[in-house]
């Protein structure tokens, strides 16, 4: 018996990938299995300062403060050689840095990208800047 949940696929061909990740709203990256920036939309060079031609090619440390890298690549290789995220599709508040130097606190979702025959292929990930929402809430903590 058919899935009655299960949404009817489109021929691979006749989706329009390009467009859905120029198009999407959140910042979209997909880095490959070294960590190598593969997929940068434009939300992306509008949240970290970084444009496409910047970013494509080069290490997502990029974007990564410092402070945070080894956990951030521990993390990685885990979820890779796991085939998936520790954390499903949770979102996770995290910290970012922009071209300027700024810091800032960023929703994301993680997910492993796999090939149609279960090759690990990279990492997605979708951004929201929440620098704003994250300090007034932290403000607002401190103020008691």
């Amino acid at each position: 018996m058919p899935d009655p949940t299960a949404m009817p696929q489109p021929a691979t061909d006749a989706i329009p990938w390009a467009r859905i990740v120029a198009d999407v709203a959140d910042a979209l990256i997909f880095i490959d299995t070294q960590g190598v920036i593969r997929v940068w939309n434009a939300p992306c060079a509008a949240l970290f300062g970084f444009g496409a031609d910047e970013a494509l090619g080069h290490s997502v440390d990029l974007i990564i403060p410092e402070h945070l890298r080894s956990a951030h690549w521990h993390g990685f290789e885990q979820a890779l050689a796991r085939g998936a995220t520790r954390h499903g599709a949770e979102v996770r508040t995290t910290r970012a840095t922009h071209k300027d130097g700024r810091k800032l606190y960023v929703d994301m979702t993680f997910s492993v990208v796999k090939d149609e025959d279960g090759r690990v292929l990279g990492s997605a990930a979708m951004a929201r800047d929440v620098t704003e929402r994250y300090l007034a809430e932290r403000a607002r903590k401190a103020a008691g």
